[in-house]
């Protein structure tokens, strides 16, 4: 799958209270937790974001609690793919679950800018700042999670093996 949109840059240590925060639990609406993505850390995030966007962040990005709210926030705001230098294993394995695709790639993220235009070929595992040009080797997805990635979570994958 390729992704191309503009880049959403932030720190360490992200964690999920900051990505969807808990006054916003009481729904599992993905398009109301959309609303409220990285308002406690950004409050123009949901005003600026557009689809194919992508988040490009340090390292132990989505630790903390491990509300599956997070990446579906994410992923319904419009955000197709997020860059870290790691992620917490948690966050990890529920945007995989949840249909978002993450990729670790710490030579990207020193290097892309907020705002950049970027690239993901999550494929080949191919990153590029369309930007500046430059390009970065992350760590593809095997065949499995590519799978559940196109098809848009675990679920809906299982749903179409089993149809």
């Amino acid at each position: 799958m390729e992704f191309e949109g503009n880049a959403f840059r932030y720190g360490r240590d992200i964690d999920t209270d900051v990505i969807i925060p808990a006054r916003y639990l009481n729904t599992s609406d993905p398009q109301e937790l959309a609303k409220h993505c990285m308002e406690d850390l950004d409050t123009t995030f949901v005003e600026r974001v557009k689809p194919g966007d992508i988040i490009v962040a340090e390292e132990n990005f989505g630790c903390g609690s491990s509300r599956e709210h997070a990446p579906i926030s994410i992923k319904a705001a419009g955000v197709d793919a997020v860059i870290a230098k790691s992620f917490a294993r948690i966050f990890y394995r529920n945007a995989i679950n949840t249909g978002l695709a993450i990729m670790e790639c710490p030579e990207a993220v020193d290097a892309i800018k907020d705002g950049d235009t970027v690239k993901v070929d999550t494929e080949s595992g191919t990153i590029t700042d369309v930007t500046t040009g430059e390009e970065f080797k992350a760590q593809p997805f095997p065949p499995f999670i590519a799978e559940i990635i196109e098809a848009g979570g675990l679920v809906p994958r299982w749903k179409a093996k089993l149809a």
